[in-house]
């Protein structure tokens, strides 16, 4: 087991990246909770433990889940898909946890993909004003980004994201043995953020993955280990140094601002999340190009990688409303419109003024490329 350590100014949390941690999973929390800081100082976890899940990762995981509780916690099920990740949902949950009984002193666990997490963080967030939480992501993707940085939040129907909270969970718990039910799909979304990891702060993550793509596609442990290790310490890196995202951790949004405008404009049913920054950072990659902050050899290369965790769904849109659509981005300030670029390979910066030519010229560039849809690449 890897242990990976989150600071910021205002939690402090371990994150456990291994395999057959679930079967420990008491005794892991009991002393994780017990080490943080921001814990109160209990030689026990609390009397009153609520889950929430899916009833789909429930039905694969929960004997596995409940092998080391002596009394089983409190089940709450949030159906899969984004079009469950709403206020309605948020009540409902906050409703069962009332008739349940749950105080300040409970604990909360988010046990599922980055869509359970979001809403198990935002709830564990504003229920009461605020009880502890922990995240023990099922997906690759939650496993290296939505689990760790203390982002939650639910949708509306104009936009991803637009209403939550920043809360820190007390602990992640990343076990890889989860993956092995994984589809072969999800797994290929995920990987794409780790890819993007790569080429905004870790050249070296990048190469491993742009040269041992068939062994990653293959779900070589070991090597998977490595990964998902590395894209959370990038993380953990650049939520210590910029925890409300005033800064640096904009980097992080990496072909997101076009990826929500295609799951916005594709009702959130047609792209995986990995799938849409897929696409969003090949747009970025033709604006680093047309703008010289990437050398052809470079585009290429990221682009190729990219391709090769595909394939992903073709895409029949408008650059003109997909581009109406980033207005909505929570990165915009006012009319200004900030847009994550790559700088070369491993290094990433927030262009200020990329104007709506820029992007829609880039987007129409990806649409044709999407039009047929991506196949993949030969290694």
């Amino acid at each position: 087991m890897q242990t990976i350590q989150v600071r910021t100014p205002s939690a402090a949390y371990p994150v456990h990246v291994g395999h057959g941690l679930l079967q420990k999973l008491v005794p892991l929390l009991e002393k994780s909770l017990h080490s943080n800081p921001d814990t109160p100082k209990r030689s026990r976890l609390p009397q009153r433990i609520f889950v929430l899940t899916s009833p789909e990762i429930w039905a694969l995981w929960s004997a596995t889940f409940l092998q080391s509780f002596s009394t089983p916690p409190t089940v709450l099920f949030l159906p899969a898909g984004e079009r469950y990740k709403t206020l309605a949902s948020m009540e409902k949950l906050c409703r069962q946890l009332a008739s349940a009984g749950a105080d300040r002193s409970s604990l909360l666990i988010a046990f599922g993909g980055g869509i359970v997490g979001d809403v198990g963080g935002f709830l564990a967030a504003i229920y009461m004003r605020g009880i502890r939480f922990v995240q023990i992501p099922t997906t690759f993707l939650a496993q290296v980004d939505s689990s760790v940085g203390g982002k939650t939040g639910v949708n509306l129907p104009e936009g991803k994201n637009l209403v939550g909270a920043f809360h820190h969970p007390q602990v992640v718990v990343a076990d890889l043995q989860l993956l092995s039910t994984l589809p072969e799909r999800e797994l290929r979304a995920g990987l794409i953020e780790s890819l993007k990891a790569g080429i905004i702060r870790d050249a070296a993550l990048f190469r491993t993955m742009e040269t041992q793509a068939d062994a990653l596609l293959q779900c070589d442990p070991k090597l998977l280990q490595k990964v998902i290790a590395a894209s959370i310490r990038m993380k953990a890196e650049v939520v210590s140094a910029d925890e409300r995202e005033s800064g640096l951790r904009m980097i992080l949004n990496l072909g997101h601002t076009l990826g929500h405008a295609l799951e916005a404009a594709t009702g959130y049913r047609k792209l995986l999340h990995g799938e849409a920054v897929a696409w969003g950072t090949l747009v970025a990659l033709e604006i680093a190009l047309e703008r010289g902050t990437i050398t052809a050899s470079q585009h290429g290369r990221m682009q190729n990688a990219i391709l090769r965790y595909g394939p992903f769904p073709a895409l029949r849109l408008r650059a003109h409303t997909l581009v109406a659509l980033t207005a909505r981005d929570k990165k915009h300030l006012g009319e200004l419109r900030r847009y994550v670029l790559p700088v070369g390979i491993g290094d990433a910066t927030v262009a200020q003024d990329v104007s709506q030519e820029e992007l829609i010229r880039a987007t129409q560039s990806m649409l044709r490329m999407a039009a047929v849809g991506s196949t993949g690449v030969s290694a």
